[in-house]
């Protein structure tokens, strides 16, 4: 394994345009790249002209080359001691709704949306459903308060927010709805819609010029295909720390 480990690293410094054009004949193009790798103008830009979608890649083919029925996910919470598995074609089928969900509500390529959660299957869902549109999800830590994701939202400009109504610890509850109405109520930017995962142990207020109940969409809402996006677009927000006092954004492609 050493030795195959080295042998293929050595290959990826030695011509890395050679091997990486390699590599990406594993997935999935729409259309095919012109460039494999344009660094003229200093910041290197990869497949230029190809067309992909990464949720595609994620969930779609898996299920198109037979493999449906395996585990794609294995979600287990020791706090709410909670286990749910999900199958690449359940998980799909899942995804695909949500993104209806977010076409529904008129969230489009290009697009940012906030995702708010805690670590359950439902935040992946949505960061999948992002990418099915098209649209630039990000991810904002929920253990975050009211100033620290308002400086997110009024930076990420987003169309759409997506939430669950509370965290889960194993000593306390931390309402997330609240916290969400709060950092909006800072912000300049307002977004059109709020998706709220409407969790038992805490069931948020909801306002009904803005706020949807996620799962009682998803049962109405009919799935959406995958949208071709180029491979140079990017796919979502990153905030890291900042040695300023404010939180630096990146976006990787």
């Amino acid at each position: 394994m050493g030795i195959v480990y080295e042998q293929t690293y050595r290959e990826s410094l030695q011509n890395p345009e050679a091997f990486w054009a390699e590599a990406a004949k594993k997935v999935h193009w729409y259309n095919e790249w012109d460039r494999v790798l344009d660094d003229s103008d200093g910041h290197y830009r990869w497949f230029v002209g190809g067309c992909m979608n990464t949720c595609y890649n994620a969930l779609d083919l898996h299920v198109h080359n037979d493999r449906g029925d395996q585990l794609a996910l294995i979600y287990d919470s020791p706090v709410t001691d909670t286990k749910k598995k999900y199958t690449y074609k359940q998980l799909r089928d899942r995804v695909a709704k949500v993104a209806g969900i977010l076409a529904n509500k008129g969230v489009v390529k290009g697009d940012r949306v906030v995702i708010y959660m805690p670590m359950m299957p439902e935040a992946l869902i949505a960061m999948l459903a992002c990418a099915r549109l098209g649209a630039i999800h990000s991810v904002v830590f929920g253990g975050f308060a009211a100033h620290e994701l308002a400086t997110r939202i009024e930076d990420a400009k987003p169309r759409m927010i997506i939430s669950a109504s509370c965290g889960i610890e194993i000593s306390s509850i931390i309402e997330y709805k609240p916290i969400l109405d709060e950092a909006i109520k800072k912000c300049t930017h307002k977004p059109t819609t709020c998706l709220i995962w409407q969790r038992p142990q805490y069931r948020a207020n909801m306002l009904p010029w803005r706020d949807i109940d996620w799962e009682l969409e998803e049962e109405k809402t009919r799935g959406v295909d995958p949208v071709p996006v180029l491979a140079t677009d990017p796919l979502y927000i990153l905030y890291t720390s900042g040695t300023t006092g404010f939180s630096k954004r990146s976006n990787p492609l």
